[in-house]
């Protein structure tokens, strides 16, 4: 007898197709509006930075002219472009919000799908936030299979996870029924990528994973509505997802991955992030800046620093050790624990300004790095959270220990609203004028009842 159960891909796509909009909690809707709002400050700060005016030259070069919306720049390209520079501005400064269990920047790839497709169909704002839902479902619900593994294996689950997302969020403000968004999610299987490699020197290839997964995912949609053919196992399959990425021998329990699918929201699970660094070292950088309340502390007196971390995280943020102590720029310094930890205690901060070239090329934070060192934490609770310790030895024999078993933004950690929107400020700040500032703020905050996305599309741009 044929198997009539439905395939992983099948389960996503019912639910992609048959959410209503209007009966999601406010407070999901709530939660996703203030995502949304980190996300689009993050890639306004972006779009002064020189990555950014190269990137958009070298689409400009290769594209053509469009309508879509550009965060902080006065060109509009082509669609897909658009959604490509996007992603590359939301995830630039590594500011972006992370789907704990994954390990997914989910806000990346979904924010700026949904404002380019949303804003070419003209798309109501709380359809536009329904779409951004299920990409932030599916991208936690395929992410966590993983519990953090696939940096080890070399894999960023951001370009990867976060193109099926984009699929199904892409599918749906395209129309297409549930057979087509099961052929999307197949489809994607073929297109989604992303790989750690630039850890080894710094080059800027991460920041192009969430714009490309959301190429991706609209290109897979566009296609499967066409009634281009899909794989229908595209996760548990013998060459689906899990087994490439994972090994022959990974059980995929589709009934654990889809448990609770549109009663628990994986929103409220999207944790923000109060420092511009990889969000392993985040506990680090809080436990930092609670040692220097200690007035034992004394930087110049310190002999040794034991970072406690998970095992897991240690090829990202500590390795090679020779390249960490000395970032050679600001995206090697952000994941470096060595230098993190060793700016935050003699700067009292840790923000965009630790990442300019003066500061990067302190030879005080260099010193006190190369006395900064590692040892495996048993008592992580990553992936579920990212935990650190510090354990700060002194010349004098006097030990200062600090511990965040819990990352600041966290779900179990949370900042509040206050703390989101006045980040967003800042970080906006550093493109448009505070008119537009405000501008663009009522625009997202009120979304749910916005009738399309003009007002945001139009906000995002300089006056």
């Amino acid at each position: 007898m044929q198997d009539v159960t439905p395939t992983l891909a099948q389960r996503f796509a019912a639910f992609t197709t048959t959410l209503v909009a209007q009966a999601i909690p406010n407070d999901a809707l709530e939660r996703a509006k203030l995502n949304i709002l980190d996300a689009l400050g993050i890639g306004l700060a972006s779009s002064t930075y020189d990555f950014a005016e190269r990137t958009a030259r070298g689409l400009r070069e290769i594209g053509e002219t469009g309508d879509s919306p550009v965060l902080g720049r006065g060109e509009r390209l082509a669609l897909r472009d658009a959604m490509l520079l996007n992603g590359v501005l939301v995830h630039g400064l590594d500011f972006d919000d992370t789907h704990g269990e994954s390990v997914v920047h989910c806000s990346a790839s979904a924010v700026p799908l949904v404002l380019g497709v949303g804003h070419a169909r003209r798309t109501s704002g709380r359809e536009a936030l329904a779409a951004y839902l299920v990409a932030l479902e599916l991208d936690a619900r395929i992410g966590r299979v993983a519990r953090g593994t696939l940096q080890r294996k070399g894999w960023h689950p951001t370009g990867i996870v976060g193109a099926f997302g984009c699929a199904a969020a892409a599918a749906r403000l395209l129309g297409a029924d549930a057979t087509a968004c099961a052929h999307a999610l197949g489809i994607t299987l073929s297109m989604a990528s992303g790989n750690l490699e630039f850890l080894a020197d710094g080059a800027w290839t991460k920041r192009l994973h969430p714009g490309w997964a959301a190429v991706c995912g609209y290109t897979a949609a566009g296609l499967a509505r066409a009634g281009f053919i899909g794989p229908g196992l595209p996760f548990e399959g013998r060459f689906g997802l899990y087994r490439m990425l994972l090994g022959e021998d990974v059980t995929v329990d589709a009934d654990a991955i889809v448990a609770g699918l549109g009663r628990e929201w994986a929103v409220f699970d999207n944790g923000f992030k109060p420092w511009p660094a990889c969000h392993f070292l985040h506990a680090f950088i809080d436990c930092a800046l609670q040692a220097r309340q200690d007035p034992a502390l004394d930087p110049a007196a310190i002999e040794r620093i034991d970072a406690l971390i998970h095992p897991d995280e240690i090829p990202i943020v500590c390795e090679p050790t020779g390249a960490k102590r000395q970032p050679r720029n600001a995206y090697d310094a952000q994941f470096s624990l060595y230098y993190t930890v060793a700016a935050t205690l003699l700067r009292g901060r840790f923000g965009l300004a630790e990442l300019d070239d003066a500061v990067l090329a302190d030879p005080a934070i260099h010193a006190l790095a190369a006395r900064v060192d590692y040892r495996a934490d048993p008592s992580s609770a990553y992936p579920a959270s990212y935990s650190g310790a510090l354990d700060i030895v002194l010349r004098d024999g006097r030990r200062i220990e600090r511990r965040q078993q819990v990352n600041r933004g966290a779900r179990g950690n949370p900042l509040e609203a206050t703390d989101i929107i006045e980040k967003f400020r800042d970080n906006a700040a550093r493109a448009l004028p505070p008119a537009r500032i405000a501008e663009l703020e009522r625009a997202v905050l009120t979304l749910d009842r916005a009738p399309d996305l003009g007002a945001l599309a139009t906000a995002v741009r300089p006056a």
